[in-house]
């Protein structure tokens, strides 16, 4: 079978899947599962076999024509590069990691079936938007994406926070697909043609006519759908949505793809410098905003959101300084120890039976209940927090030295400014990566108080998958070296100076954060202990302290729609404050992190407002203007009929009276104008 084929095969296997799960998942249910899990796992095969073919070497393309257009054509083509190639085996095995962790993770789940057959067209799509070489076709997968985040994260529908977060998530997205699409025409008029090679070439011709516009346009859409500033706010309250699905959009889907489209069109954002200016500003304030807003966060999915908003920003700064080998390595790194965080996330939510750090961190034994989510986040965050050797330190740095060649004036492409905005946001960045990484794991795993449930051993199907996703989260940053082959032929090793100064950052950001946890833990003791006294001596029962507490976490799982479904029970904890490093170490930013800087509100007021009062107002002139003519219209016909009615008397002799004196008025009046006539 030709390489083609195995390609064509990669994006339509899951797409089958998804059509023969929604036509069979109720009638035979039996087939749901495999129907869910063997065509991602065949399509993320083929993915490798596609790689391996690759190899790195010569760009495999294929064309044949959609459809004329009179102008612009659009083909339906493959362009697989050593990008390509690597991705699409990111997104098969990530997604194939997803839907087997999720016969276990859902297995009540009444829309389970539905749940399975939209990941597989979200995977589908996805590699749609990886291996298409025609910039339309590309957008049909771009789009087939949104649609699907906007289904899986509203999975829990009945609950408020679902609704409102899948309609945010599209409407926010939406906004920046209106200029991205404009972008898009606009390339594809200057280029004359939507096929991604021909454009290629016409930037290195230099035949682009409006090059900072298509830019900005572009990058508009990109800021939307990988969660970039300013409209990145969508993403944290997707986590509304069940653990897996949060695992694909932010590992291996969705937030990948923006980044993936500047990789694959580089040379456009490159063809104009105050574009990778405003892309360095963009990234730089993505990354240090979200770093401080996951210091600030309680539930667990909300901090690795954030996180993962952190990282995209890196990506992103990477392209700003003119090196998509480095931006690409690290989106690779990323996906495999995101994965694992949210896995591991939903198995910590499935045991401890909340959301919430501050519940956790008054939970005694968590850790030694899920042993294996234990290793394999403690792993995951060493990778996250760049520690070396895993594969985030590589990957991290790769970006730190990219951004250093660049702000020492060693790039032609991008100019100095941005590759210094980018160094100094990345090492701050790497510093709050460290403090957030480390304040959940103790938060998490050294808790103190209540021994946490214990509901026995989790499924092979979620801790299986933790293993499998560990093993890259270790090694992959060995691959530093042969992988630069797959890309541009880049350096992607680390140097001295950035790897002293990025792991030193690191360092300092989690010794700090261990120090503050050790002081506010020996607060929330001596707090409790305090509590505990006073209750007694006023003769209060201790016990009405852990009802409080359990009430709490309820609440607090209330806030997550799936932990009532994944968890047995929720936990009694004892009463007393958590032992949060996190409000110490920003002392009166923490209420604003907390919040994300009220983006929202401000967009609340400068945007929603002014639309539902313009709504309101259309309404109004609907309803008492237009509506007012067509009720008029609507009496007006109805008094006509009335006086008809009248006539109509049912009387033969008052009908030949009236036809008679009709006959009579007809005659005088031709008399009278014939009169007329001739006088005239």
């Amino acid at each position: 079978m030709s390489t083609t084929t195995l390609a064509v095969l990669v994006p339509l296997l899951p797409f089958l899947g998804a059509v023969a799960g929604l036509l069979l998942g109720r009638s035979a249910p039996g087939f749901v599962r495999p129907l869910a899990i063997l065509p991602t796992l065949g399509a993320a095969v083929l993915a490798v076999l596609v790689a391996v073919r690759q190899g790195g070497g010569e760009t495999i393309s294929a064309a044949t024509e959609l459809t004329p257009t009179g102008s612009v054509p659009i083909d339906l083509s493959l362009y697989i590069d050593g990008f390509a190639a690597l991705v699409a085996v990111l997104v098969g095995v990530v997604a194939t990691c997803v839907q087997v962790y999720s016969t276990a993770y859902l297995r009540e789940d009444p829309r389970y079936p539905s749940y399975a057959a939209l990941v597989s067209l979200f995977t589908s799509a996805m590699l749609l938007v990886v291996y298409s070489g025609d910039l339309m076709v590309l957008l049909v997968g771009w789009e087939i994406m949104g649609i699907c985040s906007y289904f899986l994260v509203g999975h829990y529908w009945e609950t408020e926070a679902a609704r409102s977060a899948s309609l945010k998530a599209f409407l926010v997205t939406k906004l920046g697909d209106v200029p991205f699409l404009i972008g898009l025409f606009a390339l594809a008029a200057d280029a004359g043609s939507f096929e991604i090679p021909k454009i290629l070439g016409t930037v290195a011709a230099g035949g682009l006519d409006h090059p900072t516009l298509i830019a900005l346009l572009l990058l508009a859409g990109v800021a939307g759908k990988s969660a970039q500033f300013p409209l990145h706010t969508w993403l944290p309250d997707a986590m509304a949505g069940p653990t897996p699905v949060s695992a694909l959009i932010h590992a291996a889907t969705m937030v990948a793809a923006g980044v993936y489209f500047i990789a694959r069109l580089l040379p456009v954002f490159a063809a104009s410098q105050a574009a990778l200016v405003v892309m360095a500003v963009m990234a730089a304030v993505t990354m240090v905003g979200s770093g401080l807003a996951a210091i600030a966060q309680d539930d667990i999915k909300r901090v690795l959101a954030y996180s993962t908003i952190g990282q995209l920003g890196y990506m992103v700064g990477a392209l700003a300084v003119g090196d998509r080998g480095a931006a690409v390595f690290h989106l690779l790194s990323h996906g495999a120890f995101k994965a694992l965080l949210f896995l591991g996330a939903g198995v910590i939510i499935h045991a401890a039976g909340t959301n919430s750090l501050g519940v956790m961190s008054r939970m005694d034994g968590l850790a030694k209940r899920i042993p294996d989510a234990f290793w394999t986040m403690t792993i995951a965050l060493l990778a996250l927090a760049a520690i070396p050797p895993f594969a985030g330190f590589f990957s991290k740095e790769a970006v730190l030295v990219a951004a250093e060649h660049t702000a020492t004036g060693h790039s032609e492409l991008a100019p100095s400014a941005a590759g210094w905005l980018v160094l100094v946001a990345g090492l701050l960045t790497a510093l709050l990566t460290a403090a957030y990484a480390t304040r959940l794991w103790l938060m998490a795993f050294r808790g103190r108080g209540a021994a946490a449930p214990d509901h026995g051993k989790e499924p092979l199907a979620m801790t299986g998958v933790l293993w499998l996703l560990a093993i890259p989260s270790i090694g992959f940053g060995l691959a530093a070296g042969p992988i630069s082959d797959w890309f541009d032929g880049g350096e992607l090793t680390p140097t001295l100076v950035t790897s002293v100064l990025g792991t030193g950052a690191a360092a300092i950001g989690a010794m700090l954060t261990y120090a503050l946890w050790q002081r506010a833990s020996a607060k929330a003791v001596l707090a409790t202990a305090a509590g505990i006294g006073d209750g007694a001596a006023a003769g209060v029962p201790t016990v009405s302290a852990e009802s409080a507490a359990s009430v709490a976490a309820a609440e607090s799982a209330a806030e997550a729609p799936e932990v009532a479904e994944v968890t047995h029970d929720h936990p009694a904890v004892p009463a007393g404050p958590a032992a949060d490093p996190g409000k110490a170490f920003l002392g009166p930013l923490h209420r604003h992190a907390a919040v994300g800087f009220h983006l929202d509100a401000v967009y609340d007021r400068l945007f929603v407002r002014p639309v539902r009062a313009a709504a309101s107002l259309v309404r109004f002139l609907d309803r008492e203007v237009v509506d007012t003519y067509v009720r008029g219209a609507g009496t007006g016909t109805q008094l006509l009929g009335s006086l008809v009615r009248r006539a109509q008397t049912g009387n033969v002799q008052s009908y030949l009276s009236a036809l008679l004196a009709g006959a009579v008025v007809l005659a005088i009046a031709t008399a009278v104008l014939a009169n007329v006539n001739a006088g005239s």
